[in-house]
Protein backbone atom coordinates (compact mmCIF):
# COMPACT_ATOMS: atom_id res chain seq x y z
CA UNK A 1 0.00 0.00 0.00
CA UNK A 2 1.51 3.40 -0.97
CA UNK A 3 2.35 5.98 1.46
CA UNK A 4 0.96 9.79 1.39
CA UNK A 5 3.85 12.11 1.10
CA UNK A 6 4.22 13.12 4.85
CA UNK A 7 4.06 9.41 6.10
CA UNK A 8 7.05 8.77 4.29
CA UNK A 9 9.47 11.33 6.45
CA UNK A 10 10.93 10.02 9.02
CA UNK A 11 11.63 12.69 11.70
CA UNK A 12 14.11 12.75 14.14
CA UNK A 13 13.02 15.27 17.43
CA UNK A 14 16.31 17.37 17.53
CA UNK A 15 17.00 19.53 21.02
CA UNK A 16 18.35 23.10 20.94
CA UNK A 17 18.63 23.24 25.06
CA UNK A 18 17.60 21.32 28.04
CA UNK A 19 14.21 22.80 30.02
CA UNK A 20 11.62 22.04 32.49
CA UNK A 21 7.89 22.60 31.96
CA UNK A 22 5.78 23.74 35.22
CA UNK A 23 2.95 21.93 36.61
CA UNK A 24 0.78 24.38 37.40
CA UNK A 25 -0.45 25.60 34.09
CA UNK A 26 -1.36 23.96 31.02
CA UNK A 27 -1.85 20.16 30.63
CA UNK A 28 -1.00 17.44 28.69
CA UNK A 29 -3.55 17.38 25.81
CA UNK A 30 -4.62 14.00 26.74
CA UNK A 31 -5.14 14.66 30.05
CA UNK A 32 -7.47 17.45 29.47
CA UNK A 33 -10.94 17.00 31.13
CA UNK A 34 -14.10 16.27 28.73
CA UNK A 35 -15.44 19.02 29.20
CA UNK A 36 -12.23 20.71 27.29
CA UNK A 37 -11.94 18.15 25.13
CA UNK A 38 -15.85 18.76 23.57
CA UNK A 39 -14.92 22.43 23.03
CA UNK A 40 -10.89 21.91 21.37
CA UNK A 41 -11.59 18.59 19.98
CA UNK A 42 -11.98 16.52 17.13
CA UNK A 43 -13.84 13.76 15.88
CA UNK A 44 -13.09 11.08 13.42
CA UNK A 45 -16.78 10.63 11.99
CA UNK A 46 -17.55 7.51 9.73
CA UNK A 47 -19.45 9.30 7.40
CA UNK A 48 -22.19 7.13 6.19
CA UNK A 49 -23.81 7.44 2.73
CA UNK A 50 -26.50 9.89 2.28
CA UNK A 51 -26.12 13.22 4.33
CA UNK A 52 -23.41 16.28 2.41
CA UNK A 53 -20.52 16.70 4.92
CA UNK A 54 -21.74 19.49 6.13
CA UNK A 55 -25.36 18.32 8.01
CA UNK A 56 -22.95 15.45 9.50
CA UNK A 57 -21.05 18.18 11.00
CA UNK A 58 -24.68 19.44 12.23
CA UNK A 59 -25.12 16.37 13.71
CA UNK A 60 -22.38 16.45 15.25
CA UNK A 61 -22.81 19.37 17.09
CA UNK A 62 -26.68 18.34 17.76
CA UNK A 63 -24.94 15.11 19.84
CA UNK A 64 -22.24 17.28 21.48
CA UNK A 65 -24.99 19.47 22.18
CA UNK A 66 -22.12 22.41 21.32
CA UNK A 67 -22.78 25.22 18.55
CA UNK A 68 -19.07 25.43 16.66
CA UNK A 69 -17.95 22.44 14.69
CA UNK A 70 -16.67 22.21 10.95
CA UNK A 71 -15.18 19.43 8.72
CA UNK A 72 -12.49 18.80 6.80
CA UNK A 73 -12.60 18.37 2.74
CA UNK A 74 -15.93 17.29 1.45
CA UNK A 75 -17.62 14.06 0.38
CA UNK A 76 -20.30 13.91 -1.66
CA UNK A 77 -23.57 12.53 -0.50
CA UNK A 78 -22.92 9.72 -1.70
CA UNK A 79 -19.37 9.10 -0.45
CA UNK A 80 -18.54 7.49 2.81
CA UNK A 81 -15.65 7.06 5.38
CA UNK A 82 -13.03 9.23 6.87
CA UNK A 83 -14.28 12.69 7.69
CA UNK A 84 -12.64 14.30 10.40
CA UNK A 85 -14.76 17.17 12.64
CA UNK A 86 -13.02 19.81 14.62
CA UNK A 87 -15.54 20.77 17.22
CA UNK A 88 -15.61 23.94 19.39
CA UNK A 89 -13.14 26.64 19.47
CA UNK A 90 -10.42 23.90 17.66
CA UNK A 91 -13.03 24.36 14.34
CA UNK A 92 -10.17 25.87 12.72
CA UNK A 93 -7.91 23.92 12.96
CA UNK A 94 -9.37 22.01 9.96
CA UNK A 95 -7.52 24.15 7.41
CA UNK A 96 -4.45 22.66 8.32
CA UNK A 97 -6.19 19.48 7.31
CA UNK A 98 -7.52 20.58 4.16
CA UNK A 99 -4.33 20.89 1.99
CA UNK A 100 -3.58 17.24 3.74
CA UNK A 101 -3.09 14.48 0.68
CA UNK A 102 -5.85 12.48 1.00
CA UNK A 103 -6.93 8.44 0.53
CA UNK A 104 -9.51 6.83 -1.25
CA UNK A 105 -10.64 3.12 -2.12
CA UNK A 106 -12.80 3.30 -5.61
CA UNK A 107 -14.58 1.21 -7.66
CA UNK A 108 -14.51 2.24 -10.98
CA UNK A 109 -16.70 0.38 -13.69
CA UNK A 110 -14.95 0.62 -17.18
CA UNK A 111 -17.82 0.64 -20.38
CA UNK A 112 -16.05 -1.74 -22.68
CA UNK A 113 -14.06 -4.95 -22.08
CA UNK A 114 -10.40 -4.44 -21.71
CA UNK A 115 -7.12 -6.75 -21.40
CA UNK A 116 -6.23 -6.52 -18.10
CA UNK A 117 -2.93 -5.48 -18.84
CA UNK A 118 -4.20 -2.47 -20.89
CA UNK A 119 -5.99 -0.99 -17.72
CA UNK A 120 -3.33 -1.23 -15.27
CA UNK A 121 -0.81 0.11 -18.09
CA UNK A 122 -2.76 3.09 -18.61
CA UNK A 123 -3.54 3.90 -15.00
CA UNK A 124 -0.44 3.21 -13.22
CA UNK A 125 1.35 4.91 -16.34
CA UNK A 126 -0.90 7.97 -17.42
CA UNK A 127 -2.27 8.61 -14.24
CA UNK A 128 0.14 8.39 -11.38
CA UNK A 129 2.62 11.57 -10.71
CA UNK A 130 1.47 15.42 -11.84
CA UNK A 131 -2.56 14.78 -14.02
CA UNK A 132 -4.50 17.49 -15.41
CA UNK A 133 -7.91 18.14 -14.64
CA UNK A 134 -10.79 19.87 -15.50
CA UNK A 135 -13.43 19.80 -12.57
CA UNK A 136 -16.81 18.46 -12.44
CA UNK A 137 -19.85 20.83 -13.54
CA UNK A 138 -21.23 19.97 -10.25
CA UNK A 139 -18.09 20.94 -7.77
CA UNK A 140 -17.13 23.59 -4.98
CA UNK A 141 -14.19 25.18 -7.10
CA UNK A 142 -14.18 27.68 -10.42
CA UNK A 143 -14.28 25.49 -13.52
CA UNK A 144 -10.47 25.36 -15.02
CA UNK A 145 -8.02 23.10 -15.61
CA UNK A 146 -5.56 22.71 -12.64
CA UNK A 147 -2.88 20.08 -12.27
CA UNK A 148 -2.96 17.77 -8.92
CA UNK A 149 -0.54 15.02 -7.83
CA UNK A 150 -1.68 11.73 -7.81
CA UNK A 151 0.60 9.85 -4.99
CA UNK A 152 0.11 6.23 -5.59
CA UNK A 153 -2.62 3.94 -6.99
CA UNK A 154 -2.52 0.51 -6.17
CA UNK A 155 -4.98 -1.58 -8.05
CA UNK A 156 -6.50 -4.49 -5.73
CA UNK A 157 -9.15 -6.21 -8.06
CA UNK A 158 -9.86 -6.26 -11.84
CA UNK A 159 -13.42 -8.29 -12.79
CA UNK A 160 -14.52 -8.13 -15.84
CA UNK A 161 -15.10 -3.96 -15.80
CA UNK A 162 -14.99 -3.33 -12.59
CA UNK A 163 -11.70 -2.03 -11.18
CA UNK A 164 -10.81 -1.72 -7.64
CA UNK A 165 -8.23 0.34 -6.60
CA UNK A 166 -6.48 2.68 -4.21
CA UNK A 167 -5.22 5.99 -5.03
CA UNK A 168 -3.12 8.46 -2.23
CA UNK A 169 -3.70 11.83 -4.05
CA UNK A 170 -3.26 15.78 -3.32
CA UNK A 171 -6.15 17.50 -1.81
CA UNK A 172 -8.46 18.88 -4.29
CA UNK A 173 -8.02 16.03 -6.85
CA UNK A 174 -11.43 14.50 -8.04
CA UNK A 175 -12.15 11.10 -7.80
CA UNK A 176 -15.23 10.68 -10.38
CA UNK A 177 -13.22 12.83 -12.60
CA UNK A 178 -10.41 10.97 -12.49
CA UNK A 179 -12.42 7.95 -13.35
CA UNK A 180 -13.78 9.78 -16.27
CA UNK A 181 -10.18 10.75 -17.47
CA UNK A 182 -9.08 6.89 -17.09
CA UNK A 183 -12.12 6.50 -19.27
CA UNK A 184 -11.28 8.54 -22.04
CA UNK A 185 -7.78 7.60 -21.99
CA UNK A 186 -8.81 3.69 -22.72
CA UNK A 187 -10.89 4.94 -25.69
CA UNK A 188 -14.16 4.33 -24.25
CA UNK A 189 -15.90 5.51 -21.31
CA UNK A 190 -15.61 4.92 -17.22
CA UNK A 191 -17.22 5.77 -14.68
CA UNK A 192 -16.86 5.89 -10.68
CA UNK A 193 -19.56 3.26 -9.08
CA UNK A 194 -18.58 3.46 -5.68
CA UNK A 195 -16.25 5.28 -3.23
CA UNK A 196 -14.90 5.50 0.19
CA UNK A 197 -12.36 7.81 1.72
CA UNK A 198 -9.70 6.28 3.97
CA UNK A 199 -7.04 8.69 5.07
CA UNK A 200 -7.59 12.87 5.10
CA UNK A 201 -3.78 14.08 6.33
CA UNK A 202 -3.12 12.05 9.90
CA UNK A 203 -7.15 10.33 10.30
CA UNK A 204 -7.44 6.91 8.94
CA UNK A 205 -9.69 4.06 9.87
CA UNK A 206 -7.57 3.40 12.77
CA UNK A 207 -7.69 6.63 14.00
CA UNK A 208 -10.21 6.02 16.50
CA UNK A 209 -13.15 6.12 13.37
CA UNK A 210 -16.56 6.31 15.08
CA UNK A 211 -20.32 6.19 13.36
CA UNK A 212 -22.58 9.25 14.07
CA UNK A 213 -24.70 6.22 16.43
CA UNK A 214 -21.90 4.87 18.18
CA UNK A 215 -21.40 8.59 18.98
CA UNK A 216 -24.08 9.25 19.98
CA UNK A 217 -24.27 6.33 22.66
CA UNK A 218 -20.53 7.37 24.00
CA UNK A 219 -22.06 10.75 25.12
CA UNK A 220 -25.43 8.76 26.23
CA UNK A 221 -22.90 6.87 28.63
CA UNK A 222 -21.39 10.46 29.83
CA UNK A 223 -24.32 12.15 30.11
CA UNK A 224 -26.55 9.62 32.14
CA UNK A 225 -24.37 7.17 34.37
CA UNK A 226 -21.25 9.80 34.09
CA UNK A 227 -18.73 7.30 32.11
CA UNK A 228 -16.53 9.07 30.02
CA UNK A 229 -14.72 6.24 28.85
CA UNK A 230 -15.90 5.38 25.04
CA UNK A 231 -16.30 9.64 24.69
CA UNK A 232 -12.48 10.08 25.06
CA UNK A 233 -12.14 7.35 22.89
CA UNK A 234 -13.79 8.97 20.19
CA UNK A 235 -12.87 12.91 21.24
CA UNK A 236 -9.45 13.38 20.30
CA UNK A 237 -7.47 16.27 21.59
CA UNK A 238 -6.95 18.46 18.23
CA UNK A 239 -3.47 18.11 18.31
CA UNK A 240 -4.22 15.09 17.05
CA UNK A 241 -5.27 17.18 13.71
CA UNK A 242 -1.85 18.41 13.12
CA UNK A 243 -0.02 15.37 13.07
CA UNK A 244 1.21 15.32 9.99
CA UNK A 245 2.64 18.75 10.63
CA UNK A 246 6.09 19.21 12.15
CA UNK A 247 6.60 20.25 15.24
CA UNK A 248 8.92 23.12 17.02
CA UNK A 249 8.79 22.78 21.25
CA UNK A 250 8.82 26.24 23.04
CA UNK A 251 10.16 26.68 26.56
CA UNK A 252 7.25 27.79 29.58
CA UNK A 253 9.10 31.43 28.77
CA UNK A 254 7.87 31.62 25.14
CA UNK A 255 4.36 30.79 25.44
CA UNK A 256 2.45 33.39 26.29
CA UNK A 257 3.87 35.90 23.36
CA UNK A 258 3.39 33.53 21.19
CA UNK A 259 -0.38 33.02 21.80
CA UNK A 260 -0.93 36.58 21.43
CA UNK A 261 0.25 36.09 17.67
CA UNK A 262 4.30 37.26 18.09
CA UNK A 263 6.33 35.41 16.04
CA UNK A 264 8.76 32.63 17.53
CA UNK A 265 12.39 33.76 18.29
CA UNK A 266 15.29 30.98 18.39
CA UNK A 267 16.00 31.70 21.97
CA UNK A 268 12.61 30.30 22.77
CA UNK A 269 12.92 26.81 21.41
CA UNK A 270 13.60 23.85 23.07
CA UNK A 271 13.08 21.17 20.48
CA UNK A 272 12.21 20.89 17.14
CA UNK A 273 11.88 18.16 14.71
CA UNK A 274 14.34 17.28 11.59
CA UNK A 275 13.86 17.90 7.65
CA UNK A 276 11.74 21.06 8.56
CA UNK A 277 11.80 23.66 4.96
CA UNK A 278 11.72 27.07 5.04
CA UNK A 279 7.75 27.81 3.94
CA UNK A 280 6.49 25.03 5.13
CA UNK A 281 3.42 24.77 7.40
CA UNK A 282 4.93 23.51 11.00
CA UNK A 283 3.49 23.61 14.77
CA UNK A 284 4.39 25.31 17.61
CA UNK A 285 4.06 23.16 21.11
CA UNK A 286 4.37 23.80 24.72
CA UNK A 287 6.55 20.98 26.50
CA UNK A 288 3.30 19.14 27.51
CA UNK A 289 2.57 18.89 23.98
CA UNK A 290 -0.34 21.70 23.65
CA UNK A 291 -0.65 23.28 20.40
CA UNK A 292 -0.04 26.76 20.93
CA UNK A 293 -0.21 27.95 16.79
CA UNK A 294 0.45 26.65 13.62
CA UNK A 295 2.86 29.03 11.63
CA UNK A 296 4.73 29.41 8.58
CA UNK A 297 9.05 28.14 9.09
CA UNK A 298 11.28 30.71 8.25
CA UNK A 299 14.59 28.68 9.10
CA UNK A 300 15.41 24.66 8.49
CA UNK A 301 15.35 22.70 11.55
CA UNK A 302 19.41 23.03 11.53
CA UNK A 303 19.40 26.71 11.68
CA UNK A 304 16.56 26.61 14.55
CA UNK A 305 19.21 24.32 16.92
CA UNK A 306 22.17 25.98 15.66
CA UNK A 307 21.64 30.17 15.28
CA UNK A 308 21.49 32.17 18.57
CA UNK A 309 19.09 35.06 17.46
CA UNK A 310 16.25 35.84 14.57
CA UNK A 311 13.00 34.58 13.66
CA UNK A 312 12.41 31.30 12.93
CA UNK A 313 8.45 30.88 12.73
CA UNK A 314 5.79 33.46 11.65
CA UNK A 315 2.50 32.46 13.73
CA UNK A 316 -0.42 32.04 11.25
CA UNK A 317 -3.27 30.67 13.42
CA UNK A 318 -3.09 30.92 16.87
CA UNK A 319 -5.29 28.23 18.92
CA UNK A 320 -4.03 29.15 22.76
CA UNK A 321 -5.93 31.58 24.53
CA UNK A 322 -3.75 34.40 25.77
CA UNK A 323 -3.30 34.20 29.27
CA UNK A 324 -2.88 30.31 29.70
CA UNK A 325 0.84 30.45 30.72
CA UNK A 326 2.14 33.30 32.65
CA UNK A 327 4.18 36.08 30.85
CA UNK A 328 8.13 35.41 31.73
CA UNK A 329 10.79 37.04 30.46
CA UNK A 330 12.41 35.85 27.58
CA UNK A 331 15.26 36.91 25.17
CA UNK A 332 13.87 38.50 22.16
CA UNK A 333 17.00 38.64 20.34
Amino acid sequence: MGDLPFERIVRTKLTKQEASTSDKYGCDPFKRPISELLDFGVVNIDKPSGPTSHQVSAYVQKILGIDKSGHSGTLDPKVTGVLPVAIGRGTRVVQSLLTAGKEYVCLMHVHDEFPEEKIRDVMLNQFVGKIKQLPPVKSAVKRQFRYRKVYYIDILEIKGQDVLFTVGCQAGTYIRKLCHDIGVALNSGAHMAELRRTKAGPFNESTSLVTLQDLTDAFHYYKTVGDETKLREYVKPVEVATNHLPKVWVSDAAVDTISHGATLKVPGIIHVESDIQVGEPVTILTLKGELICVGEALMISKDMITLKKGVAVKSTQVFMPPGTYPKMNVSSS
